[in-house]
């Protein structure tokens, strides 16, 4: 079996220069702003939905037990918060 092909950030960028002729600097600095924007609002808890591509959203994990793998020991794992991206439906054809 193959690897799954990965698609970076870099290709992005130059992908995105290549179809616009913005310059790679001009993109990178798009898509930082852009990834900053949507990061920043969807961690001041507003869900930030791109029409068509997904939605973005501030999710919290509850605090809960683990096990600490190298001596067994039970420890708490305490309470977090992530970024939690949810795909838009397929468009029907």
């Amino acid at each position: 079996m193959g690897k799954t092909p990965t698609f970076s950030k870099s290709d992005l960028i130059d992908q995105v220069a290549a179809k616009t002729g913005f310059a790679k600097t001009n993109v990178k600095d798009m898509i930082d702003a852009a990834l900053a924007e949507i990061t920043a609002r969807a961690e001041a808890g507003a869900k930030v939905t791109l029409m068509g591509f997904g939605s973005f959203e501030q999710r919290q994990k509850k605090a809960r037990m683990g096990r600490n793998p190298a001596t067994g020991e039970t420890v708490e794992i305490p309470a977090s918060a992530h970024l939690a991206f949810k795909p838009a439906k397929p468009k029907k054809s």
